[in-house]
């Protein structure tokens, strides 16, 4: 209980930055939901985190996490159109 009741004490510690939490978040959500968007988002946010922690600061391994996550989330989605692509796209078949 050393920083119950010290606003000092709990202060003290590094901070992690919050948009390399965001990136990081960006890119794991993007491997399995919506990774067009989030993957350009999590490398977005994770090049923007890098540059603010650049002399010191929490969270660098996050913003460098979410930056290769962006970028495997949109291989993904590469691989997945080329795949449907050259399946012959999505089709509907109505009828018999």
């Amino acid at each position: 209980m050393s920083g119950y009741g010290n606003p000092s004490a709990a202060s003290s510690g590094s901070r992690t930055n919050g948009l390399a939490v965001a990136g990081l978040v960006c890119g794991i959500v993007g491997l399995f939901f919506l990774n067009v968007v989030l993957g350009p988002l999590a490398i977005i946010f994770g090049g923007i985190a890098l540059r603010q922690t650049a002399g010191a600061g929490g969270g660098r391994g996050m913003a460098k996490a979410g930056i290769v996550l962006g970028i495997v989330d949109l291989v993904i989605f590469f691989v997945l159109l080329a795949v449907a692509a050259s399946n012959g796209g999505f089709t509907w078949y109505v009828g018999s």
